[in-house]
């Protein structure tokens, strides 16, 4: 079974102010850029064929790492419809008891005009199926809500409650995948900033 490791892109100024991007092109910020020149491939991560978002904040994130990718629209981030540019806080107090509730039904969580995590799922299933099937590592450069949809698929999460892994900044996560695509998580929290 092949390893993936899954990478998040590098900040920007809208996850530094808390607001929500989902499919808005938004470029990584200056400190976001510091931050990545800081991370290091290991060596096996380097071999492995690389894939990432289409969006810019992914394909600069790789570009700082130096690595090529091909990009493929089902790495995108999920989207969020009307509620891009927002901040959950801002949403919690103005939609009260109904965010709560929408919130609560973790996989099937839906924002108007958006997708649900559990979309997210179904798009990247026939990716992770493709990369089962090949015979070398793999690697892609992509977003909070496309790595916690595969952590959900490899641990059975329903997105309720905490995560079992909470996603760290300067970190990948690896898994190996079967030829049916099935995600087994390996490794939550691999470090990319040099000690």
């Amino acid at each position: 079974m092949p390893v993936l490791t899954l990478i998040r892109h590098a900040a920007t100024s809208w996850n530094e102010q808390g607001l929500i991007q989902g499919r808005s092109d938004i470029s990584i910020s200056e400190s976001g850029r510091s931050s990545a020149e800081a991370w290091i491939l290991p060596d096996d991560m380097r071999k492995a064929r690389w894939f990432s978002s289409p969006l810019l904040r992914a394909r600069q994130t790789a570009s700082i790492l130096g690595i090529r990718c091909k990009a493929d629209d089902r790495l995108i981030e999920m989207s969020w419809g009307e509620w891009e540019g927002e901040s959950l806080c801002n949403l919690r107090d103005r939609y009260g008891e109904s965010m709560t509730q929408n919130e609560s039904l973790g996989l099937d969580f839906y924002p108007p005009g958006g997708e649900s995590p559990r979309m997210v799922q179904d798009r990247i299933k026939p990716w992770l199926e493709f990369v089962g099937n090949l015979n070398y590592p793999v690697g892609a450069v992509t977003h909070r809500g496309v790595i916690r949809a595969v952590t959900a698929l490899a641990t059975g999460w329903d997105m309720t409650g905490k995560e079992l892994h909470k996603l760290r900044p300067g970190t990948c996560r690896q898994f190996c995948i079967s030829a049916t695509g099935l995600p087994v998580l390996l490794q939550p929290d691999i470090s990319l900033v040099q000690e």
